[in-house]
């Protein structure tokens, strides 16, 4: 994926800046709002992202790598156990850590979590990031829920206010951002603003379809295998494997005559030869691979390692 750009000059920044909030605060949403497009999949559901994804966000005077976290929780399972470790490397090999918080709402035990298994005892610092001040209009009340969560850090600690969904004040967080990173070479070529393949891309995609068409426990169970990926001038064909937990989620899936499944891959489709300019061929099976959740090998298996 590319990004038109200009040449640094002599007092570049580069550094890599993580991402770290409890599911559902607005991670993926302010990566793609920073980057100006989307790379990373956003819904309502908690723990849409399963995979550490990286962002390049690159102009005149700095290169930020931005690497967005799955929603940290404590883990109930094998593949909440690999989220969370996920996490944790990310953390340990950051310049900077946005730590987002929700407006709306006062520090809970997710958030306490968070701190304490993640940040507690680091050295790197922490940006306390504030987001969807859109949606509270009490501006005391907002104060007192930013002051609910400085309490956490015994020293002070910066922050900013932003909405990642209307673009509120987020250029500012980027200046502030920038404060932080150290003085270095470029990691990528201007032009590159994700690490991700196609083949990746298109698995994210497809299970994004999956999560906004589904409802209750099918998103959560659901893993998507790109097993072939043709790629040509005109027309790119693509095969891909979903994988659910039992028979019944196949079921639904699928749908009556196969409906469910054909809305699906109609609106992967489209969102793919939107990025790609160009024609796709999609191809979906689903297929079950019975408590794969709590299956070592079949998170491995499934890329999840």
């Amino acid at each position: 994926m590319k990004k038109e750009n200009e040449k640094k000059d002599n007092n570049f920044r580069s550094g890599v800046v993580v991402l770290v909030a409890r599911p559902n605060v607005g991670k993926s949403t302010l990566l793609n709002r920073i980057l100006g497009q989307k790379i990373a999949i956003t819904t309502s559901l908690k723990q849409t992202t399963r995979k550490n994804i990286k962002g390049i966000y690159t102009d005149l005077d700095s290169q930020i790598i931005l690497v967005d976290t799955p929603g940290v929780h404590k883990p109930i399972n094998e593949l909440g156990k690999y989220l969370s470790e996920q996490s944790k490397i990310a953390v340990e090999d950051a310049d900077l850590i946005l730590f987002l918080t929700d407006a709306t709402e006062k520090c809970g035990i997710g958030d306490n979590w968070i701190y304490e298994n993640y940040l507690k005892n680091i050295k790197t610092p922490v940006l306390l990031v504030l987001n969807k001040v859109d949606l509270i209009k009490d501006l005391n009340e907002r104060e007192l829920n930013l002051f609910s969560y400085k309490k956490m850090f015994n020293s002070s600690v910066d922050s900013i206010k932003i909405s990642a969904k209307t673009g509120r004040n987020v250029d500012d967080l980027i200046k502030k951002i920038k404060n932080y990173l150290p003085l270095g070479e470029k990691f990528y070529e201007d032009d590159v603003i994700c690490d991700s393949n196609m083949r990746e891309i298109a698995a994210e995609i497809i299970r994004e379809k999956i999560i906004l068409n589904t409802k209750d426990e099918v998103p959560h169970s659901v893993a998507v295998i790109v097993e072939n990926y043709k790629e040509q001038e005109r027309l790119d064909k693509i095969s891909a494997k979903i994988i659910v937990n039992n028979e019944s989620q196949k079921g639904i899936l699928i749908g009556k005559n196969g409906l469910m499944l054909k809305n699906i891959g109609q609106a992967a489709r489209l969102e793919l030869e939107k990025m790609l300019e160009k024609k796709v061929y999609l191809e979906l099976f689903v297929k079950v691979r019975k408590n794969w959740l709590k299956d070592k090998n079949a998170i491995k298996d499934f890329g999840y390692n």
